[in-house]
């Protein structure tokens, strides 16, 4: 994720918003046994176990595919949709919980048969008429209707569906996806996903993956996209606008899909067109691309400030600037396609996007990586760098704060001087390459990293990731 300047507490000069020497791992919450005669089965937790944030995500279950039907209006801010949610049960189920907050729920089933719920906060509360056996297959249907209204992230920045003057901008990181479809909203349980968004005719639905058609009938179009490799709920997208698209394919195969507010598109043109470049150069430093489409949204939204790395189709809240471009492209390999297992570990996300940016101004006729480093260690013992270790922002309203991004990348750096140039680019292709499509923890990549260089790196990560204040040497 990328801030915009006049954002002090999520931005340096050098990076923009996107925010564990030892991981702790995220455990699922405790489940409750089930009261009464049928005593068989057990409740699903109504949170993953985030310390951060504990009521995101849900235990009991891991979602396999989202297939949501959206219908929005831009004028009035109604969105009508229906959320068909393919399921496993982990546990023997008498109940379980979705996260979703706002909208209005008109019908929830289980199985085709019509189920109980109640709301309890952000928690969708849903009891089947049947209880679900550990390891079966369950889909759950939910209608709903309303105007949706973003999140308040404990940082203060909005987040969800996030109205603009022609649409909507949709970016859910950390808790915005409950927003505007209910889900397992945690980074912990990703899917794939269908996407169906009508909205009127003249106005653009862009999502995640490949747009598999388009049609236009009484006044209104309705886009259709396909997500088939696994998404974090946060990295879900359905911005509405009126947009200038741009479709072609790349050199490789890769769908490149862009939808530009036509206010924007003068500025943003000039780095689109380094896309296809940027995710070359890339893919040559961190393994092949994990997906089977790219581009861009970029839309005229300046009340959210900020870039997020939305899988496969960043969304830019302006025209972005090619660092940017770079950090939310580095995303797709760091963030989307190797996910968090807990928020703590947002390093593993923001500082490898912010030293993709000094990688690329370093072999593009920019500043070294070292000159960034020092140029950062230059900072006083008193700055917002040194404030808390990278690792262990603290809580939910610190992750996206400077020591993430740029004392992040500081440790790198650090990690590059120490097992030299080699080692360490095997080290990155090689995190990206075993965790595509997955999940990876701080102490998985420390363990990685001396696996590979056959060093001993405690030292290093515990002083540039592990403890608050400025080091005594470089």
């Amino acid at each position: 994720m990328t801030p915009r300047p006049h954002q002090t507490t999520r931005r340096t000069t050098v990076l923009r918003r996107e925010a564990v020497v030892a991981a702790v791992p995220v455990a699922v919450a405790a489940l409750l046994v089930a009261a009464g005669p049928a005593a068989a089965g057990t409740v699903g937790s109504s949170g993953a176990g985030d310390p951060y944030f504990p009521l995101s995500g849900n235990g009991g279950y891991d979602v396999r595919h989202y297939d949501l039907t959206l219908g929005y209006d831009p004028q009035s801010r109604h969105l009508d949709g229906k959320a068909v949610i393919t399921a496993r049960a982990t546990e023997r189920l008498t109940r379980f919980d979705l996260d979703f907050k706002g909208l209005k729920v008109t019908g929830v089933t289980v199985d085709h048969a019509k189920a109980s719920y109640r709301r309890d906060g952000q928690e969708l509360v849903v009891t089947p008429r049947h209880f679900l056996r550990r390891n079966q297959e369950f889909r759950v249907t939910v209608t709903y209707s309303g105007t949706p209204k973003p999140a308040t992230d404990p940082d203060g920045s909005l987040d969800g569906w996030i109205p603009t003057d022609d649409g909507a901008f949709v970016a859910g990181e950390p808790q915005g996806a409950m927003t505007w479809f209910p889900a397992n909203s945690h980074p912990k349980d990703k899917a794939s996903y269908d996407f169906t968004i009508t909205v009127p005719k003249g106005h653009t639905a862009v999502a995640n993956g490949i747009l598999r058609g388009q049609s236009t009938s009484h006044g209104r179009t309705t886009f259709r996209w396909r997500q088939s490799e696994p998404m974090a709920a946060y990295l879900a997208t359905a911005t509405v606008g009126k947009f200038k698209v741009e479709q072609y394919t790349a050199r490789d195969g890769l769908k490149v899909y862009n939808a530009v507010d036509p206010r924007e598109a003068t500025a943003a043109a000039p780095v689109l067109k380094k896309l296809p470049s940027v995710l070359a150069w890339e893919s040559g430093i961190f393994g092949p691309y994990p997906f089977r489409a790219a581009g861009s949204i970029v839309d005229r939204a300046p009340q959210v400030g900020y870039a997020l790395e939305t899988q496969t189709r960043p969304v830019y809240d302006s025209a972005p600037d090619l660092s940017t471009l770079v950090h939310e492209s580095a995303h797709q390999w760091f963030g989307d396609s190797v996910s968090l297992t807990a928020w703590k570990d947002i390093w593993l996300n923001e500082g490898f996007a912010t030293y993709a940016e000094w990688l690329y101004a370093e072999q593009h006729g920019g500043k070294t990586a070292q000159q960034t480093f020092d140029s950062l260690y230059a900072s006083p013992a008193g700055s917002g760098l040194w404030a808390f270790p990278p690792a262990n922002p603290g809580s939910g309203a610190h992750i996206f704060d400077t020591p993430v991004y740029a004392r992040g990348a500081m440790a790198l750096q650090k990690l590059r001087t120490a097992v030299g140039d080699g080692v360490f680019f095997r080290i990155l292709r090689t995190w990206a390459t075993e965790h595509r499509g997955g999940h990876g923890t701080t102490a998985q990549f420390v363990h990685l990293s001396e696996r590979l260089s056959g060093k001993d790196l405690d030292a290093l990560f515990h002083t540039w990731i592990g403890t608050a204040g400025k080091p005594t040497a470089p």
